[in-house]
């Protein structure tokens, strides 16, 4: 049985009477926001079309202006367009501009504002799954745009601390400078090391309550972690977030051998997506959406 394929070119154009939103990156094909938002909209009721927008590389600021002069109302953006839709953006919210990245795209008049849910998203994922993160040793792995976009939200929680964790350790001391003060506002210890670092006792001397990687290594089925740091970091307390969403990723299967929790990222995608709703469609319609009933039914689909 044959499945038609997905149009990758959502014009506003073409639905007359409904306000358009689309989700844009390369590839995008096999994205699940369409779903994701079509849900969001049947529980609050909301008059609204949401599609898929293929842009070409190199060509994402051409993309978006041809795709608000035509009359649509917001965009989410996602690899590997987050820096472009930052450029695009007339102005930028608050946790955009720490973020470094732009994710969600809305008109306010005639000016286009640039913000970030990811990390919002993933601090919500986590909470709804029952996690303590005030107070609690968390590990970041990586040190890219992925692990930038969520420090931010993360202190908010006033862990313990937040140890950022890459190969090499210039981009994560990068990190702990840009958000010095952030870590100083919220009282968290936050420190820079490399993955090496992970397998020594005497650097490393402690497990971590949560471990979240914003690597893209399970994208190819590795993780970051020797199987020497996993031993050093992980115990059945523990708990490991995934980024990745729709698998069980080395680096889940590392912390499930050492009897810890595991998540992948499909709920951090959830959420990060009714902070963008309620953001083009009111913060009043919070009571009316359900991210984890969305998350669920995508779970048993």
């Amino acid at each position: 049985m044959s499945f038609p394929s997905p149009n990758l070119h959502t014009d506003p154009a073409q639905f007359p009477g409904l306000d358009v939103y689309v989700v844009a990156g390369n590839p995008i094909a096999h994205s699940k926001s369409p779903q994701i938002h079509q849900e969001f909209a049947k529980q609050a009721k909301q008059n609204m079309h949401y599609g898929l927008l293929l842009a070409q590389l190199g060509e994402f600021e051409a993309t978006a202006e041809k795709f608000f002069a035509a009359g649509g109302k917001g965009m989410s953006v996602t690899v590997p367009f987050k820096l472009d839709a930052q450029a695009f953006a007339d102005a930028l919210t608050s946790r955009a501009k720490l973020a470094g990245a732009v994710n969600t795209l809305y008109l306010v008049g005639e000016q286009i504002f640039g913000d970030n849910t990811d990390g919002a998203g993933l601090v919500r994922d986590l909470l709804a799954q029952g996690l303590k993160l005030h107070s609690a040793r968390i590990l970041l792995l990586g040190a890219g745009g992925a692990a930038r976009g969520v420090m931010g939200p993360l202190l908010e929680q006033s862990p313990k601390c937040l140890v950022i964790a890459n190969r090499s350790s210039t981009k994560a001391e990068e990190l702990v400078k840009l958000f010095a003060q952030p870590a100083s506002d919220y009282e968290v210890a936050l420190e820079a090391r490399t993955l090496i670092d992970l397998e020594d006792l005497v650097k490393t001397p402690y497990p971590f309550d949560v471990v979240i990687n914003a690597t893209a290594a399970g994208l190819s089925d590795e993780s970051p972690l020797s199987d020497l740091a996993a031993a050093n970091i992980f115990t059945p307390q523990s708990f490991a977030y995934d980024m990745v969403y729709g698998k069980v990723t080395a680096m889940m299967q590392q912390a499930l051998h050492r009897g810890a929790r595991v998540s992948d990222g499909l709920g951090m995608l959830v959420e990060q997506a009714a902070d963008a709703f309620l953001i083009w469609r009111g913060a009043d319609l919070s009571k009316s959406i359900q991210p984890r009933a969305v998350l669920a039914k995508l779970r048993n689909s």
